[in-house]
């Protein structure tokens, strides 16, 4: 469990405990030394034998190492059957679960001695509003043996959001910010549909569906994929407008530039991925958080006569791939989702339809669009944009 500020992790502890009173809670806190690993200071309400107070200590290196260490050694000495592990809110929580989670040769699994429950997320409104504006405000999450790369702070809170399998919004009084919540709730509910939204003041316990094991549709955590089927919500829903834009041919960077204008008005979060005619073998990750938008270089398309490709490939890559292969173009596509507020659907949609390779171009092939040129993309391959 983690959340956007202290304030909010430990209402969401207090709820936790009631509804588990025999909950182990361990507390996690990351403090970077400059260079390398981090000190992993860490807090149990466990009472060891022979003394009478809850563990605390403090260890520098692997925090997924550290923790798994911690987290058997609860299992083997206090019989822990339930755990409740809090993260503090600059980690970037999927592929920090993953790398924790991950069997490691020539050690026990968590997977052998626990059962997995849902991811629990506090969003403090005010807190996330707060980040979603701060589009130039820039962070290092840690995502499992060392920091990541640096994100702004509106990525950070969409991230941590769409990492949520509960997101628990305490309610505000009436009349004290209601209106606000309930437009963060909107908003989050539209970023992570599949999350269950849980309200409530900050003593009620929790749901029992917060502390039992995931179910067995609810899948274990991954490394977040470089093409994937967008999961934000579609259509209008309590005043948040979700769009999903697709589009099975290359895309015009100059056109493209031109238009971001018009399709980035009111957006305050979009996912997804490109196919750009100067580089029709690489998938170009688009995302965005506030006013900020990130184009970036980030794989290859899998071609049909590249096995060692496919192989390495994740199973749900593959099985995308299969589902959109198409035997001129295979896998490429172009898929956001754009979630905001007063969203034209027709107007943004359009606007990139647009920016779109005429038949005329179309044809020319790849010598003819390698010669556009290209004003998103630096030549590492990266481009930030700042969108009013």
């Amino acid at each position: 469990m983690t959340g956007n500020s202290p304030q909010i992790r430990g209402e969401v502890v207090d709820r936790l405990q009631q509804t588990a009173p025999g909950v182990v809670v361990l507390s996690v806190s990351l403090e970077s030394t400059g260079s390398g690993h981090p000190v992993v200071q860490r807090l149990s309400t466990f009472t060891a034998p022979r003394t009478s107070a809850p563990g605390s200590r403090g260890a520098t290196g692997d925090p997924t190492i550290v923790l798994r260490q911690d987290l058997l050694a609860l299992r083997r000495d206090a019989d822990a059957r339930h755990v409740a592990l809090t993260l503090p809110g600059d980690v970037d929580l999927r592929p920090f679960l993953a790398e924790l989670w991950r069997p490691r040769l020539g050690c026990d699994s968590l997977g052998d001695h626990y059962d997995a429950a849902p991811v629990l997320v506090g969003i403090d409104p005010d807190a996330f509003l707060s980040d979603l504006g701060r589009p130039r405000e820039v962070r290092r999450l840690w995502h499992g043996r060392d920091r990541g790369e640096a994100v702004t702070c509106a990525e950070a809170a969409a991230r941590q959001v769409e990492a949520a399998d509960c997101l628990i919004l305490p309610s505000a009084p009436h009349g004290r910010g209601s209106d606000r919540s309930e437009r963060v709730a909107a908003l989050v509910g539209h970023l992570n549909p599949d999350a269950h939204l849980i309200g409530g003041v900050p003593h009620d316990a929790l749901p029992a569906t917060a502390s039992a094991p995931r179910p067995p549709d609810m899948p274990i955590w991954d490394e977040p994929e470089t093409v994937s089927v967008p999961r934000a919500r579609r259509g209008s829903r309590d005043g948040v407008d979700g769009v999903l834009w697709r589009a099975r041919r290359p895309l015009h960077p100059g056109r493209l530039s031109e238009a971001l204008p018009t399709v980035m008005a009111g957006v305050l979060r979009s996912r997804g991925h490109l196919w750009l005619a100067g580089r029709p073998d690489s998938v170009i990750t688009w995302r965005s958080a506030g006013s900020h938008l990130e184009l970036r270089e980030a794989d290859d398309w899998l071609d049909s006569g590249d096995a060692t490709a496919w192989r390495t490939a994740s199973p749900s890559r593959r099985t995308l791939a299969s589902w959109f292969w198409h035997d001129y173009y295979g896998e490429r596509r172009n898929e956001v989702t754009f979630t905001g507020v007063g969203l034209d659907a027709d107007r943004l949609r359009g606007a990139l339809d647009a920016a779109l390779l005429t038949d005329a171009e179309l044809v020319g092939g790849r010598d003819a669009w390698a010669a556009i040129p290209d004003p998103l993309l630096s030549a590492s391959g990266a481009g930030p944009q700042e969108q009013a």
